[in-house]
């Protein structure tokens, strides 16, 4: 059941063309229709997260409620920001809604990285996670294949420290070999997104050509680890 959520008539009647008219009309007009907005929100916000989200089975309707609430107020907001860019290609409604998701999905990941430092995680320097990724199947390789991973494994990880700078190190590290959210990481390396985006795909290219002209190629690589 969810709570404190109200469905209106009004709501569901407006056209996509009420809805842009409405909300970028006058201020008495604006400020119903965006009561209405983030309603709806509230709505699929809070059905994405009992629904969806497994990880908050642990929480009472009550609590997810207030999430959802709180998730609305910021998506309504999202949703302002980028009216511009709304084409009717579908119902106002589920376009808006797709955003509010997605700003749950933002909040829920930020949540769980708040604790997480990318100076903790490269302090180590050893980035490459050998026993949980190198064998893929329930067999167990040969000794002569598992020495080979070994070897590759080694050599991934001298590229690594050799190719790179120590910002594209950090950078790939974290993104695509822990899977931290590129958002968390451009925010702690004081960057932006696209400027990431960048940084990985240039640290890419320069570990791909170190490890070719060592004869390792990035097929050779995915044969060995999955036999």
């Amino acid at each position: 059941m969810q709570i404190g959520l109200k469905h209106t008539d009004k709501m569901s009647e407006r056209t996509n063309e009420q809805w842009l008219e409405e909300l970028t009309g006058p201020p008495e007009v604006q400020d119903a229709a965006l009561d209405a907005l983030r309603t709806r929100l509230q709505r699929g916000i809070f059905y994405y997260l009992s629904r969806e989200r497994s990880d908050l089975m642990n929480l009472s309707m009550q609590e997810i409620n207030q999430m959802a609430e709180d998730l609305a107020q910021d998506a309504t907001l999202r949703v302002m920001e980028n009216l511009d860019s709304f084409r009717g290609d579908s119902r106002f409604t589920t376009w808006a809604t797709k955003i509010a998701v997605r700003v749950a999905i933002s909040d829920l990941r930020r949540a769980r990285y708040k604790d997480f430092s990318l100076d903790d995680m490269t302090a180590e320097g050893e980035m490459l996670p050998v026993s949980s990724n190198t064998t893929t199947n329930s067999t167990t390789p040969n000794p002569e294949n598992a020495a080979e991973r070994q070897d590759v494994m080694a050599k991934i990880q001298q590229a690594l420290d050799e190719a790179l700078t120590e910002r594209q190190h950090r950078a790939l590290v974290a993104v695509a070999l822990n899977g931290v959210p590129m958002d968390i990481v451009a925010e702690q390396m004081g960057t932006n997104r696209n400027a990431l985006y960048k940084l990985i795909h240039d640290a890419r290219r320069k570990l791909r050509s170190h490890l070719e002209a060592q004869g390792i190629s990035v097929d050779y690589m995915m044969d060995i680890f999955q036999e």
